[in-house]
């Protein structure tokens, strides 16, 4: 599904160029629940946006989803994005004056889809996350962990074959917390989605497949996830 091959990215910062990427090769399999984690400043979030699309490496090859994204127009890779990609953030981005389904609704408006159909699809997101009972609320009257459930319909709503997010639970308690890594994970399990997180919270390698791990952009290698020891929690969706 995702695969990068000698993939670098430098910055100009001042006189100074950073390397925030160094010839990094890797191969994430489709269906797959993978977490990037290393120290702050290793190129974890760099790594997370080339791959989906949000950056260009400044050297190195990039296929997603059968495409070589170096071969595409910005015009061309915003629709890929909103095609095949589903983006969750640290901080849950819901627009406060709009209610969960509202919120959960705003990428369709790029569609061909009538206000009916967009309607139906959201409240489905809604329900895949547990929250059917919360679609007319504001974001002011939900947790946070209620919040980052509506980011993550919102992320599925469009039904992209590949999530990502960064920090998902960075910005959550211990419970919720929980409660968003079982839901991602559910993602892999009950809808076949590929989903990548960069993440410092080390509940997440119970929950993921595997772990890839960065260093100053370096590539270091990977290790199996609690999930592919048989060892996840069976926390999933709240039904």
């Amino acid at each position: 599904m995702i695969e990068l091959r000698n993939v670098s990215r430098f910055y100009q910062r001042g006189a100074d160029v950073v390397h925030a990427l160094e010839q990094v090769s890797l191969e994430i399999p489709a269906g797959r629940f993978v977490a990037l984690m290393g120290p702050s400043g290793s190129g974890k979030s760099t790594l997370l946006n080339i791959l989906a699309g949000l950056d260009r490496p400044s050297d190195g090859q990039v296929s997603v989803a059968g495409r070589k994204l170096g071969d595409l127009s910005e015009d061309e890779l915003a629709e890929f994005r909103a095609s095949h990609l589903g983006f969750v953030f640290q901080f849950f981005n819901l627009i406060p004056v709009f209610s969960a389904r509202e919120n959960v609704e705003l990428p369709l408006l790029l569609t061909h889809l009538n206000k009916a159909e967009r309607r139906e699809r959201a409240e489905t997101a809604l329900r895949i996350v547990g929250l059917a009972e919360r679609a007319g609320h504001m974001p002011a009257q939900l947790s946070g962990g209620e919040q980052q459930r509506v980011a993550i319909a919102r992320a599925i709503v469009t039904d992209p074959e590949i999530v990502v997010g960064d920090e998902p639970t960075g910005d959550l308690d211990a419970k919720n917390a929980e409660e968003v890594l079982g839901l991602l994970r559910t993602l892999k399990q009950e809808f076949g989605k590929t989903v990548v997180i960069v993440t410092h919270d080390p509940r997440a390698e119970r929950y993921v497949d595997e772990v890839l791990l960065l260093d100053k952009g370096v590539f270091q290698g990977s290790r199996p996830g609690g999930a592919a020891a048989g060892a996840a929690p069976a926390h999933g969706a709240p039904r």
